[in-house]
């Protein structure tokens, strides 16, 4: 059984009510449920936090022990060098993803510093994007 970890940063805690147009009208613990019995033969695990060091933290923790881990690093894509080291740093590839089509949005948001050190990006597919992920990491 494949474990895979998701880890969610800030904001994303209110999926379902923030900015249904770019974000859906979902919230993530009613999308995980879904996921898991998608994907029964997998251990996914879930964490969501809006603090850097939490988020830090968490890869720490995991990025040793499973299989592969499933990134939406939420603003911090755009600013935060530690959460790049944190990747960089443990041995479970790590996948990049973004609700939303991060490239068709503000340009800001078009600059990831996590992109190179994680296996891949996948982003604009709603929710879905995390399906996307897990079918990357099992396959």
């Amino acid at each position: 059984m494949k474990k895979i970890q998701i880890i969610n940063g800030p904001n994303l805690n209110l999926l379902g009510m923030r900015e249904p147009a770019v974000y859906g009208n979902l919230n993530f613990d009613a999308y995980l449920e879904r996921l898991r019995s998608s994907f029964s033969d997998c251990d996914i695990r879930y964490f969501q936090s809006n603090c850097e060091g939490a988020l830090i933290d968490k890869i720490h923790e995991t990025g040793f022990t499973v299989d592969g881990m499933i990134l939406n690093a939420g603003g911090y894509t755009h600013t935060s060098v530690a959460l790049r080291d944190a990747i960089k740093a443990v041995e479970a590839p790590v996948i990049e993803v973004h609700i939303s089509n991060v490239h068709a949005r503000e340009e800001f948001r078009r600059k990831s510093l996590i992109s190179a050190v994680c296996k891949g990006v996948i982003a604009g597919f709603g929710l879905d994007s995390y399906r996307l992920a897990v079918e990357a990491l099992v396959i």
